[in-house]
C-alpha cells in the first residue's frame, strides 16, 4: 500500500519544488510537466517500479522511459531522491555545461536514464522495442519456474507524443504484438505550448488505444497515487499493452498558472514560487528536501533486496542452465562471440575465391546468412520490403504475437522501425537491424540521428541506392540521401561496390561498439573485384587502393555501384597515356579516422582527383578539392531502366575521361 496522503502529498511536492527550483535557476525548461505528474510518479515509483539505485545496469531492471523528454527535472528529481549518483549539486546544475542533468534525458550521461528523449513520439517507441526485446528474450532464455528476463517498460507520455505520427507506428505494432509488459502513463492535461489543444488534437485517445489491442484504463485522476497505483496494479494482469489515462492539470501546485500553458516552458518566477510555497505549506527554502521525505523515497534498500532476489534466482538459473546463463550475461554485455572474427573473415575469404557478380542487397543477404548462425543475437527486420531489401535468412523465423523470432516484419513504418531497433539496442540482448530503400531513410532519419547521438549499435539497412533503381523513378531514387547522412556526427555509412566490400562492411557494422551504422546496397549486379589479400584487410580502413598504375597522373575516387565505371574509365584513360590510380572509399566516415599517413598514401597529396558517385556533387569536393571534378547528380532522376538512365546523367567512359582531361589541363 502507499504511505498516508500527507506522505504522499509531501513526496510528490519534492518533485515540484526541485523542478520549479532547479528551472528557475536555469531560467530555462519545463516545470509544467514535472508538476503536473508528479503524483503519478509517486505512484509507480514507490509502488511498482522495480529498481536498484545502487546498480542501475542490473539486467532485470523494470525499464522507465519519460517520453515527453521536456519534462526530465522529473526524471532527475526521481533519481535523487530515490538514491541515484545524481548528489543535489547536480540538480542545481540543470542545464548546465557538462552536467549529469541536461536539458533533455541523454543515455549514458545520467545514471538510470534509459534512453534520450526529446523529440517527442520516439520515447514511447523506444519503450516498444525495450518491451519487444523483453518478449523475445523471455520467450528464448525463461525455463519453468525460473523467469530470469521478467520485467516491465514503463512510459510517461503526454499530447504531444500521441500527436506524433510515430506514435501510431509504434503504438500499432505493440498491440499486434501483444507486448504487454508494456504500460503507459498518459499525461492527460490538455495542454501544449500553444495552448489549450482541443483546437488541433481532438482525438478520442481511448478509443484510439483499443483500435489498438491495447488495454485502455480511462478517466484515472492523475493527482490521485492511490487511483494511479490501483491502474498500474490492474494494467499488470493484461495480456496486452496498457494506456493508462490520467487526468492531471499541468503545473499543478502553482496558485496562478496552473492549467495554462504559461507553465509549460519556462521559468515561474520568484514570486509564483514563494506562493507554491506558501500555498503547499512547503516551508523550505529552494533545493532543501526534509529528511522525513528523502527516507520516504529512499530505494537502496529495497532495490538491493530485489537484485539479491533475483542474483539467488540467477545462481539457480545458471546451476540449471550453465550455456543459457553465459549467453545471456554475454548477450545483455553487448560482447560479441569470441569466434565472430573468425566466421566472418573466412567469409570474406570465400567471397574473394567465389568471385560472384551479383546486386550488392543480394551479396548483403549472402553476408546474413553466413553470420547469423555465429550472431543468435540478430534481429532482422524489414519495412514491408523483405523480398526486396533481402534481409531474411534461411533460418530467421518471424516474430508473431503468440511466437518468438529472429525476423521482424515491421510494416510501411520506417521511422517506427528505426526508433522500435533504438529502444531493442538499448534493452541489450539482441543486436537488431532493419530495412527500407534508401529514399525512405528520410522517413527514419531523426531515429538514425538519435542513434549516433546515444552513440547505440543499431544497424541500419538501405537498398536500391540511386538511379539503377530504374523504371520507379524519381520518388524512389536516391540522389542526397547518401551525402546528407554522411552530415551526420558519428554515423559510419558504408556503400560497397561488390561480395568482398559488402561482407566486411558487414563485419565493421557488427563489430563497432560506440555508434551505429547504414548499409546501403544496389539493386542493380555489380561486377566482382579482385584484390590482394593487403587490399582486403585494407577495406576495413574506409577508403583504399583498388587498382594503382606507376607514375598516377590522377586518382579516380568512387563507392558502390561507380566503382565498376571508375575501373573502365581508368582502363580506357591508360589507352591515352593517362596512367589512374582508382580508389574504392566504402566509407567516407571510417577512412576520415585514419591517421594522415594512411590517407595520404591513398590520396596522395599534389595528384588531380575525380570523384565519381551517383548522387549530389558537393560532398566530394572535400576531397578532389575546387581543382578536381565530381561525376554526379544534382538534380532528381527520371523513370527508365537503369541502363539508360546512367547514360542520360553522364555516368559512362567518355564523361569520366572528359572530366579527367579538364582536370588535367
Amino acid at each position: 500500500m502507499l504511505p498516508t496522503l500527507p506522505v504522499t502529498t509531501k513526496m510528490a511536492n519534492a518533485i515540484r519544488f526541485l523542478a520549479m527550483d532547479a528551472v528557475q535557476q536555469a531560467n530555462s525548461g519545463h516545470p509544467g510537466m514535472p508538476m503536473g505528474m508528479a503524483d503519478i510518479a509517486v505512484a509507480l515509483w514507490s509502488q511498482h517500479y522495480s529498481h536498484n539505485p545502487a546498480n542501475p545496469h542490473w539486467m532485470n531492471r523494470d525499464r522507465f522511459v519519460i517520453s515527453n523528454g521536456h519534462g526530465s527535472m522529473l526524471h532527475y528529481a526521481l533519481l535523487h531522491l530515490t538514491g541515484y549518483d545524481l548528489p543535489m549539486s547536480e540538480i542545481k546544475n540543470f542545464r548546465q555545461m557538462h552536467s549529469k542533468t541536461p536539458g533533455h534525458p541523454e543515455v549514458h550521461i545520467t545514471p538510470g536514464v534509459e534512453t534520450t528523449t526529446g523529440p517527442l513520439g520516439q520515447g514511447i517507441t523506444n519503450a516498444v522495442g525495450m518491451a519487444l526485446a523483453e518478449k523475445l528474450l523471455a520467450a528464448e532464455f525463461n525455463q519453468d519456474g525460473l523467469p530470469v528476463v521478467d520485467h516491465y517498460t514503463y512510459v510517461f507520455l503526454g499530447d504531444g507524443c500521441l500527436m506524433e505520427g510515430i506514435s501510431h507506428e509504434a503504438c500499432s505494432l505493440a498491440g499486434t504484438l501483444g507486448l504487454n509488459k508494456l504500460i503507459c502513463l498518459y499525461d492527460d492535461n490538455g495542454i501544449s505550448i500553444d495552448g489549450h489543444v482541443e483546437g488541433w488534437f481532438a482525438d478520442d485517445t481511448p478509443k484510439r488505444f483499443e483500435a489498438y489491442g491495447w488495454n485502455v484504463i480511462p478517466a484515472v485522476n492523475g493527482h490521485d497515487p492511490q487511483a494511479v497505483s490501483d491502474a498500474i496494479a490492474a494494467a499488470k494482469k493484461s495480456n496486452k499493452p496498457t494506456m493508462i489515462c490520467c487526468k492531471t492539470v499541468i503545473g499543478q501546485g502553482s496558485p496562478n498558472m496552473a492549467g495554462t500553458h504559461n507553465v509549460h516552458g519556462a521559468a515561474l518566477g520568484d514570486k509564483e514560487i514563494a506562493a507554491a510555497r506558501a500555498a503547499a505549506d512547503w516551508n523550505y527554502g529552494p533545493f532543501e528536501i526534509p529528511v522525513d521525505v528523502y527516507s520516504a523515497w529512499d530505494a537502496k534498500v529495497i532495490g538491493a533486496k530485489r537484485e539479491a532476489e533475483w542474483n539467488e534466482l540467477f545462481a539457480k538459473y545458471s546451476a540449471a542452465q550453465p550455456q543459457k546463463a553465459a549467453e545471456l550475461v554475454r548477450r545483455m554485455a553487448g560482447e560479441l562471440p569470441g569466434n565472430f572474427a573468425e566466421v566472418a573473415d573466412a567469409y570474406i575469404k570465400q567471397c574473394a575465391e567465389k568471385q560472384e557478380t551479383i546486386a550488392t542487397r543480394k551479396a548483403s543477404q549472402n553476408a546474413i546468412q553466413a553470420f547469423a548462425p555465429a550472431l543468435p543475437e540478430f534481429l532482422g527486420g524489414s519495412a514491408d520490403l523483405t523480398g526486396s531489401n533481402l534481409t531474411n535468412w534461411k533460418e530467421c523465423v518471424a516474430v508473431r504475437h503468440n511466437q518468438a523470432g529472429n525476423h521482424v516484419n515491421y510494416g510501411v513504418r520506417e521511422f517506427g522501425m528505426s526508433a522500435i531497433m533504438n529502444g531493442v539496442t538499448l534493452h541489450g540482448g539482441y543486436l537488431p537491424f532493419g530495412a527500407t530503400f534508401l529514399t525512405f531513410s528520410d522517413y527514419s532519419r531523426n531515429a538514425i540521428r538519435m542513434a549516433a547521438l546515444m552513440q547505440i549499435r543499431t544497424l541500419f539497412v538501405f537498398t536500391h541506392d540511386s538511379i539503377g533503381l530504374g523504371e520507379d523513378g524519381p520518388t524512389h531514387q536516391s540522389v542526397e540521401h547518401i551525402s546528407s547522412m554522411r552530415l551526420i556526427p558519428n554515423l559510419d555509412n558504408w556503400r560497397p561496390c561488390d561480395t568482398v566490400e559488402s561482407a566486411v562492411a558487414w563485419k565493421a557494422a557488427v563489430q563497432r561498439k560506440n555508434g551505429p551504422s547504414t548499409l546501403i546496397f544496389s539493386r542493380q549486379n555489380l561486377p566482382f573485384q579482385a584484390r590482394t589479400d593487403a587490399q582486403i584487410a585494407d577495406i576495413a580502413r574506409g577508403g583504399y587502393v583498388l587498382q594503382d598504375v606507376a607514375d598516377a597522373k590522377v586518382v579516380l575516387i568512387a563507392t558502390g555501384s561507380e566503382i565498376e565505371l571508375a575501373v573502365k574509365s581508368a582502363a580506357e584513360l591508360a589507352t591515352k597515356g593517362i596512367p589512374a590510380r582508382v580508389v574504392s572509399m566504402p566509407s567516407t566516415d571510417v577512412f576520415d579516422r585514419q591517421d594522415a599517413a594512411y590517407k595520404a598514401s591513398v590520396l596522395p597529396k599534389g595528384l588531380p582527383r575525380v570523384a565519381i558517385e551517383a548522387g549530389v556533387t558537393d560532398f566530394w569536393y572535400k576531397y578532389v578539392g575546387l581543382e578536381g571534378a565530381v561525376v554526379g547528380i544534382d538534380t532528381f532522376g527520371e523513370s527508365a531502366p537503369a541502363g539508360v538512365l546512367f547514360k542520360h546523367f553522364g555516368f559512362t567512359v567518355d564523361n569520366v575521361v572528359a572530366k579527367v582531361n579538364s582536370v588535367l589541363a
